[in-house]
C-alpha cells in the first residue's frame, strides 16, 4: 500500500516512509491511495475472532508488504495485551473503556503500534530517528511509555505550561532514557505550530531525521480503528443500529472510527462531541471552516481549534458536506454541562466518568433525542484518576489510585523550558 499527500505537491510514498516522514514535504497529511473493504463473512462470523485476528484483518492492507505477516502479528500481540471493555449503562446506552492500557488512555494503541514499527524499520539501520511530538494532554504519556527504550528513537514531547493535569504531566516527564519533555509557554495549538514548523524547516532537516507521534502520523491514526471493531463485536448482538460518540480535540480518533465504518463495519452514525473549543460543530452547522485560538476546560485532552485531522474526515468523503453530514454530527458542551453530565451518570448508573467521557456521553444523549431505537456507545478516553481533582470535586467520590499511577506519583519531573520555536530549534540540535 502507498500512500499520498492530501495537498498532492509531494511523492507518492510506502507504509515504512510515510510512518518515518509523519507528515509530507508539501505540509500535507499521508493517506492510504485506496481502502478495500473487509468481506461481509467478516463482520457476520466476528464474534468467533479474537483481538488479535480482528486487527490483524484491519490493518493489513495498509502495511502492505512492509512488515511480514508473522511480524505484524507479533507487534498486535504486543499492542493489545490489555482489555477493551464494552460496559452498559442502561438497555441503549454503553461506553467503550479504552484506558485499560499502560498509561490509562486511549491513545496507547496507536502509539504503542507506532513504536513497534518503528523499532522493527529502524533494525540493522544506523540512522537515528528522532520522534517529535505536541501533547494536549494523554498523547504525551502514551508516547513515552511506547516508545521508552526504543533502540535507535529519541523522543521531543511539547506540552503546554500549566495545562495538563498533574498525572498526565508526570507520565511524560519523569521517565528519562531517550524521553525528554519541553514544557511551553503557551497553549497546545503553540506546541503542534512548533512541531508543524520544525518539519518545515530544511536547516534542521538536514541534519536529523524528524517524525512525528501525533494522530497526523498513519502509524498512530490507523490502528484506532481496531476498538471500534472491537466494539462492534460486542454490541451486534443488540439487534439496533449503532451510533459511536466521540469526544474529539484533534479528530484522529473519530476518523479512525469512520476509517472502520469504511471498511464495512455496519453503523448508523459518529457524533463527534467537543468541548466550547466547536470549531468542527461550527463547520457542520455553517459549512464554514474557521479554525480559532483554543479556549482551555476541564476536558483539555480536546483544546484544540485547528483539528489536524479533520482534513482526513473530509477527504473520505470526497469534501461532499451532504455525505459527510450522514455519517456524522457533532455538538458543543460547556463545562458547566460537562460536570452536569458527570454527576447524572454516577446517579443513574453508578458510573464514573472522566470530563471527556462526559462530553461524549452529552452527544450521544443529543443525537439519540432525535434518533430513538439505537444503541450508542459513547468512548471512555482516559480513566478518571487522570483528572482526580475535577472528577472528585464535581462527583464528591474518592477514587482509588491504580498501579499505572502509582509507579509515576513519586519520581522527579524533569522538563525544559521554552517559548519560541527558535527555542525549540536550539535543544534539538544541540
Amino acid at each position: 500500500m502507498n500512500f499520498y499527500s492530501l495537498n498532492k505537491q509531494a511523492p507518492i510514498v510506502s507504509f515504512k516512509d510515510a510512518v518515518i516522514k509523519g507528515i509530507a514535504p508539501d505540509k500535507g497529511l499521508y493517506f492510504p491511495e485506496s481502502i478495500t473493504p473487509l468481506p461481509a463473512s467478516f463482520f457476520e462470523n466476528i464474534e468467533s475472532l479474537s483481538n488479535t485476528e480482528i486487527a490483524f484483518e484491519a490493518i493489513k492492507q495498509f502495511v502492505s508488504s512492509e512488515i511480514p505477516e508473522n511480524k505484524l502479528k507479533g507487534i498486535l500481540d504486543t499492542v493489545l495485551d490489555f482489555d477493551f471493555p464494552v460496559v452498559e449503562l442502561n438497555e441503549d446506552t454503553a461506553t467503550l473503556e479504552l484506558f485499560h492500557g499502560p498509561t490509562m488512555a486511549f491513545k496507547d494503541v496507536g502509539a504503542r503500534f507506532m513504536a513497534n514499527c518503528l523499532g522493527y524499520f529502524s533494525e540493522g539501520e544506523d540512522n537515528e530517528v528522532t520522534v517529535l511530538v505536541a501533547t494536549s494532554g494523554d498523547t504525551g504519556g502514551a508516547v513515552a511509555n511506547g516508545f521508552l527504550g526504543v533502540k535507535g528513537v529519541k523522543v521531543v514531547i511539547l506540552y503546554p505550561s500549566g495545562k495538563v493535569s498533574d498525572i498526565q504531566e508526570r507520565q511524560l516527564t519523569t521517565l528519562g532514557q531517550n524521553i525528554s519533555a519541553l514544557e511551553v509557554d503557551g497553549t497546545f495549538d503553540d506546541c503542534q505550530a512548533m512541531v508543524k514548523n520544525a518539519f518545515l524547516d530544511n536547516e534542521l532537516l538536514d541534519k536529523m531525521q524528524l517524525t512525528s507521534a501525533n494522530s497526523i502520523n498513519v502509524a498512530r491514526w490507523l490502528p484506532q480503528l481496531f476498538y471500534f471493531l472491537f466494539a462492534y463485536k460486542e454490541a451486534k448482538s443488540k439487534g439496533k443500529e449503532i451510533v459511536f460518540s466521540v469526544p474529539s480535540g484533534n479528530f484522529g480518533n473519530i476518523c479512525a472510527g469512520l476509517m472502520a465504518q469504511r471498511l464495512g463495519m455496519p453503523v448508523k452514525q459518529f457524533v463527534a462531541a467537543t468541548n466550547v473549543n466547536d470549531t468542527v460543530p461550527e463547520f457542520m452547522r455553517t459549512q464554514e471552516y474557521s479554525p480559532k485560538p483554543s479556549t482551555a476546560t476541564i476536558s483539555n485532552a480536546m483544546d484544540v481549534g485547528d483539528p489536524s485531522n479533520f482534513i482526513r474526515i473530509r477527504h473520505l468523503f470526497k469534501d461532499n458536506f451532504q455525505d459527510l453530514a450522514k455519517n456524522l454530527s457533532s455538538y458543543s458542551f460547556t463545562d458547566e454541562e460537562t460536570k452536569k453530565a458527570m454527576v447524572e451518570i454516577y446517579k443513574d448508573a453508578k458510573y464514573t466518568a472522566d470530563p471527556h467521557g462526559a462530553v461524549g456521553y452529552l452527544g450521544l444523549k443529543k443525537y439519540q433525542k432525535e434518533n430513538s431505537n439505537t444503541y450508542g456507545i459513547f468512548l471512555e478516553t482516559a480513566h478518571p484518576v487522570k483528572f482526580l481533582d475535577i472528577v472528585e470535586e464535581t462527583m464528591d467520590v474518592k477514587i482509588p489510585i491504580p498501579s499505572q499511577i502509582l509507579k509515576v506519583m513519586n519520581k522527579e519531573k524533569v522538563s525544559h523550558k521554552i517559548g519560541t520555536y527558535k527555542e525549540l530549534k536550539s535543544y534539538l540540535l544541540q
